[in-house]
């Protein structure tokens, strides 16, 4: 991500970027901190990014936006959900486990923590 006054916009902004590619209206993206998880949707349509999700490399935020973002759409992890990050996020399943395996400098944590606390 480019240097900015306000990265936490900048990922809002490429949340709602997102959006409109997978065609879903969430009624508020907010990006917040969050201990357990990378991101989380609610079923009345709010998308939540964690802050931290700022320290990691652009194909992993993207990963974790469009993961949450379809959830607005397919509220499990079923076949249709997975062709969609299949089709928008090609190597997904690479990015998920390089992610959550990668054990350099990361707290224990962090390094068991799920992107979204449910991925899978």
């Amino acid at each position: 991500m480019k240097s900015s006054q306000y990265p936490a916009q900048d990922l809002r902004r490429r949340a709602l970027a997102w959006a409109v590619k997978l065609k879903v209206n969430p009624r508020v993206v907010r990006v917040q901190e969050m201990r357990r998880k990378w991101g989380s949707c609610s079923s009345a349509g709010t998308v939540t990014l964690a802050t931290d999700l700022l320290d990691q490399d652009e194909p992993f935020q993207d990963y974790v936006i469009v993961h949450e973002l379809l959830h607005l759409r397919y509220a499990n992890h079923g076949r249709m959900f997975k062709a969609l990050m299949s089709a928008h996020v090609p190597g997904w399943r690479t990015i998920e486990q390089r992610q959550i395996g990668d054990a350099d400098g990361a707290s224990v944590e962090r390094r068991s923590r799920k992107p979204n606390g449910h991925a899978r």
